[in-house]
């Protein structure tokens, strides 16, 4: 027994050391040059795409006409453009009479890049690109043919806006470029590519106006990039979590969004922008909190009607943030706060219910989160049903039940509605979560644990940071801005940009015309 147990751990370690010598081999392979032999060339391509299992790999063998010299093709089937190869490249290359011309005059492609290297040509290719080896040369070119299948241009799902554009970045990378670069026609406006990942060679683009965005901002990114070791960073949702400062912070310092227009508004404000392929938005950095609490459509809404909704919506998040705690802390502890009449109507709906204050209003913050998610993971025309359904029954039945008691049922309501007012969701989630929190500590102290908890809260808040730049600028510490916080001033009246993000150019139009707009 003990013999084959040896045995069976020493073909294991074998095992082990076969793997790491095949991946020892593979890194070594890829790091070599292009040889001048195009059979030797095919053949480290054969054997690091495993050919035999790649059922989309193909390697097309011709003679190029002419010169007579032995090529080939390799390409994705899946990722390329098949009659952008048939016409620009195969088509051109047989039917060349000229022994003399190069091969860039020979093609009719657009964008041809001299690989010299196993790994670039490998990545070309897994970017979608046809790779020519030429029998003699010790290049390869990689061809632009890039045919990924993804979506089109469609409406945004999460920030709905009722006046406004209705376009929302998609998976191709290609599209969220043109969205971006169709509403800034500048020179400067950059997409500078970072690799993020070493197995699966994921790129994320660094957005930014070259003419504005401060330098010591890219550099940190940059290198907060270039320094990531993982294996694979697929969106720009994972892209965040290694990126922000916080992560286990209840408050989001990097404001996701899939919104091109909002994307081009931070960018002329000198903010910095990160996309990827395969992502259907984009990250906004630095963010601080007004960036989370203002919405798409204020832009859009004329001046009264925006700050109208901004006040609306500041008092949606006090309501949300502290109903439930108030009403723990109020029948707890501070009864006599309450008129005489409605103490009595409390006292008659609580008779029969055997709960105190703390676990009645746990219990149906707790139903009305199940609710809220069940209703996000079912397909849509089920969901609203579940809603809507399925509060008016719980309620309902809970009542009738003794187990809660009306007004309970009303604060939970009028709460949950509350936090809906709030269009981003990482905010939403901050605010939900902590307002366990004050219900547990109104149910401890009373307003006395209410109002600690709301200055520790403070506190917190006041010494975040989103990448050097402070989460209530710019109004603690102040900062020249426009001023655009809780509530918004005329267009014609903003004349800074955000200081707390050091642009290189921070007025956005002379103070002289500034001056004759006033008057």
């Amino acid at each position: 027994m003990m013999k084959s147990f040896l045995k069976k751990l020493f073909s294991q370690s074998q095992d082990t050391i076969d793997e790491q010598t095949t991946e020892d081999e593979s890194i070594a392979a890829k790091e070599q040059a292009i040889s001048g032999r195009l059979q030797t060339n095919v053949e480290r391509v054969e054997t690091l795409y495993h050919v035999n299992k790649n059922i989309d790999l193909i390697i097309r063998h011709f003679t190029i006409g002419g010169t007579k010299k032995n090529a080939a093709l390799i390409f994705y089937s899946s990722t390329t453009d098949q009659t952008v190869i048939e016409m620009q490249i195969l088509r051109p290359l047989l039917s060349n009479r000229d022994k003399q011309t190069s091969i860039k005059n020979i093609l009719t492609a657009q964008s041809i890049i001299p690989c010299h290297k196993m790994s670039d040509l490998l990545r070309e290719i897994g970017n979608g690109n046809t790779a020519l080896l030429i029998d003699g040369e010790v290049k390869a070119y990689a061809i632009n043919t890039t045919k990924f299948q993804g979506r089109s241009v469609e409406k945004p799902e999460n920030e709905v806006v009722l006046r406004g554009p209705n376009e929302a970045f998609n998976e191709n990378i290609e599209a969220s470029m043109s969205l971006i670069r169709k509403k800034i026609k500048n020179e400067n406006l950059i997409f500078e590519a970072v690799p993020v990942s070493k197995r699966s060679h994921n790129v994320a683009y660094i957005t930014y106006l070259h003419d504005l965005t401060n330098e010591d901002l890219i550099a940190r990114i940059k290198k907060q990039l270039s320094e990531l070791d993982v294996d694979a960073v697929p969106n720009t949702s994972v892209l965040e979590h290694y990126i922000e400062e916080r992560p286990k912070s209840l408050f989001p310092s990097i404001l996701y969004t899939e919104r091109p227009d909002r994307v081009t508004d931070f960018i002329e404000n000198g903010h910095l922008v990160l996309i990827m392929d395969n992502s259907p938005a984009a990250l906004i950095l630095p963010a601080t909190f007004w960036s989370f609490y203002h919405s798409s459509e204020d832009n859009y809404n004329r001046f009264l009607n925006t700050n109208f909704t901004r006040i609306l919506r500041l008092i949606a998040l006090f309501i949300s943030l502290f109903i439930a705690s108030f009403y723990v802390a109020v029948t707890t502890f501070h009864s006599e706060m309450i008129p005489f009449e409605l103490l009595m109507a409390i006292v008659a709906t609580r008779e029969k219910v055997p709960f105190p204050p703390l676990i009645e209003v746990f219990l149906m913050q707790i139903a009305f989160e199940l609710i809220r998610e069940a209703g996000l993971r079912v397909p849509m025309p089920i969901g609203s049903t579940i809603g809507i359904v399925g509060a008016l029954i719980l309620g309902q039945a809970a009542v009738e039940a003794n187990i809660v008691s009306p007004i309970v049922v009303i604060i939970v309501a009028l709460d949950g509605l509350s936090s809906f007012a709030l269009s981003d969701m990482s905010l939403n989630f901050a605010i939900r979560m902590l307002r366990f929190i004050a219900i547990l500590s109104a149910a401890l102290f009373g307003f006395l644990g209410i109002v600690f908890f709301f200055i520790i809260l403070l506190f917190y808040l006041v010494s975040i940071t989103s990448f050097g730049v402070p989460y209530f600028a710019p109004k603690t510490p102040h900062y020249p801005s426009s001023q655009n916080t809780y509530l918004r001033d005329l267009f014609k009246h903003e004349i800074f940009r955000p200081g707390y993000v050091k642009p290189k150019d921070i007025t956005k139009k002379p103070r002289d015309v500034h001056e004759q707009s006033k008057t």
